[in-house]
């Protein structure tokens, strides 16, 4: 079976490579320079910190993380064929120890996509990426019920997910599974947008995923949040119309233009780079 526990037997990770869409790119998790952070980039500090650095003495010019590099090749907006053109060939080409392989959100989301099919398709991707990288690290989807504009496509997100984790098994791949991160359900591991996590859902899940290697992390991803005081009804009516305006809208807008967000972007770290 796929391997997800937190126990998974620890080996050394000196490089890691993202591939994926917005949610791998970091989209609601913004950082200083004007890029997103995200969970990918913070899970490759949580993999980086594992490393013993070497001597400074040795050699002063290494940086604390000693050797371990990290490439994120993952641009917002990417359907899964796209990302099986465009980014696991420098993937592979990569060759890091560890990959972390998201795609098929937006497809799924869709009217009339398949995901037996698109299924199959990932598959075919996993094969290939096995072959040329050390482990494979599988993502399945979020857990959409408390997802306004997402609610209803539920049923083919489950469906789709138990289809990777039985790729998982076939090639055995440690699963990141999200839709089992209850903690994600709260409002407020989601972005304003609804769609994209919000930084402290992306540090959630950054824990998760070395938890999901063994790794010992400093709290807990699933922990309770702090109290919060309950809304009105009114409140939470606002809080919708000026959603669907500010967001929904123009997501619908972008649909049937044929537009995508991830028009014209690249990825932010195409290279292994020391962190």
């Amino acid at each position: 079976m796929a391997d997800d526990s937190r126990t998974q037997k620890q080996h050394t990770i000196g490089s890691y490579t993202a591939i994926g869409d917005s949610f791998t790119e970091g989209v609601g998790d913004p950082g200083p320079d004007g890029t997103f952070v995200g969970w990918a980039d913070r899970f490759a500090v949580l993999l980086a910190d594992r490393l013993q650095a070497p001597d400074a003495s040795t050699n002063p010019d290494e940086t604390r993380h000693g050797n371990f590099r990290y490439a994120n090749l993952a641009v917002r907006g990417r359907l899964l064929d796209q990302i099986v053109e465009e980014q696991i060939p420098r993937a592979k080409e990569l060759a890091p120890d560890l990959v972390s392989f998201c795609a098929g959100g937006n497809d799924i989301i869709r009217p009339g996509t398949d995901p037996d099919d698109l299924a199959e398709r990932y598959e075919k991707a996993v094969a290939e990426l096995t072959e040329a990288v050390g482990t494979v690290m599988i993502t399945t989807g979020f857990d959409t019920r408390g997802v306004p504009v997402l609610r209803h496509m539920r049923g083919k997100i489950a469906t789709y997910n138990v289809h990777l984790r039985a790729i998982a098994d076939r090639h055995r791949c440690p699963v990141l599974d999200l839709w089992s991160l209850r903690s994600v359900q709260d409002r407020r591991a989601w972005d304003a947008d609804r769609l994209h996590l919000s930084p402290e859902g992306h540090t959630r899940v950054a824990l998760r995923a070395a938890q999901v290697l063994g790794h010992d992390v400093p709290t807990d991803p699933d922990q309770p949040w702090p109290p919060q005081a309950q809304r009105s009804t009114f409140d939470e009516g606002r809080d919708n119309i000026q959603w669907a305006r500010e967001y929904l809208v123009p997501w619908i807008g972008r649909r049937l233009r044929g537009e995508s967000s991830g028009d014209h972007v690249e990825a932010k770290r195409p290279d292994l780079l020391p962190l």
